[in-house]
């Protein structure tokens, strides 16, 4: 088995080495290429990558390159975790909004918009290539905001499923607090990327039995401070948002917070430098402690599982994954991507069914799908107008003068990577 990891320069990218090699007997990988333009940190990377590999006794072979044809002929599977623009253009996309009295994030509102803006266009050049030298290889997208990103490939026919990390998250989270396997639990999670709630949670299966309730009971301070939710909040929607709900339950208090605290893209890069100063050592042959502070935590062994489960291995039979709503949800578009548990296997993912969404939830999901339909319109066709029409579609954002203001600032910081700006 051949497995291509696009972007696999990025300091997060031993994390996901270490899974590989921890889960072989799930993903018996005999050939890992790890495909980057950044080739110095690349060849960093590389070299713990190998060093990881050769510690767990992994006998896998490591490759590196900067040939994005030769990394992807062959691949049974291609992993997108590639950040347009870098850190640079992540610390744009979490200030400039800010000027407007708007979030700030890389994945939501107007930062989200202009990653996606850079991203998509990039996306679909690779999965093009995927298709023209292997057309059965599938492609697992990691990369943000990763619901655009996948409805993009899946609108051109491409073989893709999209992966997040914060199921898998509160998973591990749920079986600590419940003292079980985290193979036990399965969430009633349900939404769009970044835009989820746990509905439900069950032991067991998806039939099984709801200790939601008893876990709010039991753990709803520790839940609602692990959010920086208030405890009230969680108790009247008798459902776990994920953090990113925050933004939209706590729009004002977020943006204070974020005036007066450096960004996270600034935090980043400065772990960053610090995580390629350990990697350069030699000695190193473990991922280090710093990298937990890093970001993406699970990443690698919700990666392992769907690509075990698309390619015919041994992955986990339910998972929580991005894919094409078709119907799963009636008051959503059926070329809508949700984010939802779906059965996985070497024909893609097919979401279960999901309970009568409550239109607490249903309505902010409507409205935020309507704003990435024309999110990715902006991306595939470009133009001010369709930029603006985003912008103001989005419930973060929703006035025209903010919509105005930010269309001239999305435009100016991110002009080098808009072919049509």
């Amino acid at each position: 088995m051949k497995l291509t990891v696009v972007g696999g320069g990025s300091t997060y990218t031993p994390e996901l080495i270490d899974g590989f090699a921890r889960l072989r007997d799930t993903l018996p990988i005999e050939e890992l290429v790890l495909m980057d333009p950044a080739k110095d940190r690349l060849e960093l990377v590389g070299g713990l990558a190998r060093r990881i590999f050769t510690r767990q006794a992994h006998n896998g072979k490591i490759t590196t390159t900067t040939d994005l044809d030769a990394a992807v002929d062959g691949a049974d599977a291609v992993l997108l975790q590639l950040r347009v623009g870098g850190q640079a253009a992540r610390e744009q996309d979490e200030t400039w909004p800010l000027e407007c009295g708007c979030v700030g994030q890389e994945t939501t509102g107007a930062g989200g918009l202009a990653k996606a803006l850079r991203t998509v266009p990039v996306v679909l050049d690779i999965a093009d290539r995927v298709r023209r030298t292997n057309p059965t290889a599938w492609i697992i997208d990691f990369t943000n905001p990763v619901g655009i990103v996948t409805r993009a490939l899946l609108q051109e026919g491409h073989r893709a499923v999209g992966l997040c990390n914060v199921a898998i998250g509160f998973q591990r989270k749920f079986a600590a607090m419940l003292d079980v396997p985290a193979s036990e639990i399965h969430l009633d999670h349900v939404g769009l990327n970044h835009l989820t709630w746990e509905t439900g949670v069950r032991l067991g299966g998806p039939e099984g039995e709801n200790v939601l309730p008893g876990l709010l009971t039991d753990h709803g301070d520790t839940i609602a401070a692990e959010l920086h939710l208030p405890r009230p909040l969680l108790n009247r929607l008798t459902a776990v948002p994920s953090y990113y709900l925050r933004y939209y339950y706590a729009h004002d208090e977020v943006v204070r917070e974020l005036r007066t605290k450096p960004s996270r893209a600034a935090e980043v890069a400065e772990m960053e430098r610090q995580l390629l100063g350990l990697y350069a050592d030699p000695s190193l042959d473990e991922k280090p402690e710093l990298l937990a502070k890093r970001g993406g935590a699970y990443y690698s062994e919700a990666a392992v599982d769907l690509a075990a489960a698309l390619l015919g291995g041994s992955g986990s039979p339910y998972q929580v994954v991005n894919t094409l709503n078709n119907g799963t949800l009636p008051f959503l578009p059926d070329d809508a991507v949700i984010e939802v548990q779906a059965a996985v296997g070497t024909k893609g993912a097919a979401p279960l069914a999901v309970p009568t969404v409550d239109p607490l939830y249903a309505g902010l999901m409507a409205q935020v799908t309507a704003y990435e339909h024309l999110a990715l319109e902006a991306a595939l066709h470009g133009s001010r107008d369709r930029v603006f029409k985003a912008l103001l579609s989005h419930p973060l954002i929703g006035q025209y003068e903010y919509a105005e203001a930010l269309t001239d600032q999305l435009i100016a910081h991110n002009r080098e990577h808009l072919a049509w700006a």
